[in-house]
């Protein structure tokens, strides 16, 4: 069923330029709301460079969210192990939150998690990331680990969450 916050936007598969679009935004999305270096920018693009290099499409997928025909989000599920997946690259654009996207794009990644067999799905981020991280909780994933880190410039504390599919 669709709700009417669903008809502010949609979710689809990724076209050309979609993923230098996703970079570069979160990545200044970050600079500017935490002070993030371009390390994390970096991150981003190995990230992306890895999926596009060893995409499977039974174990691996993105989703992007559009609004009003700009990119405002997206979420990667890829193979960590042969019983894992991880989550990879929440992003909701600022311009787009509070839509239920956010919730959305992580179903999605459950739903395909689930349908391709894993058993279990983890995610790293930071604990600065309150947002993400209550999605993530609501998702139902917990928290399994926290490591203080010196990261992008910042003091921050990386943490892995994990949830039983």
């Amino acid at each position: 069923m669709t709700s009417e916050r669903d008809s502010l936007y949609l979710v689809r598969d990724p076209q050309a330029g979609d993923f230098d679009i996703i970079v570069e935004r979160q990545w200044r999305v970050y600079e500017s709301e935490y002070g993030w270096n371009s390390d994390f920018r970096d991150i981003l693009v190995d990230i992306i460079q890895k999926y596009q290099a060893e995409f499977d499409q039974s174990l691996d997928r993105c989703w992007i969210a559009e609004k009003e025909g700009q990119v405002v989000g997206s979420i990667f599920v890829v193979k960590h192990d042969q019983t894992t997946a991880k989550l990879r690259m929440l992003y909701v654009d600022s311009s787009a939150r509070g839509l239920g996207i956010g919730k959305r794009l992580i179903e999605e990644t459950i739903n395909f998690a689930r349908q391709s067999g894993y058993k279990r799905m983890v995610l790293w981020t930071m604990s600065v990331l309150t947002t993400a991280r209550g999605l993530y909780q609501r998702a139902g994933f917990n928290l399994v680990e926290e490591e203080k880190v010196q990261s992008f410039g910042k003091d921050l504390v990386s943490q892995t969450w994990s949830l039983d599919l």
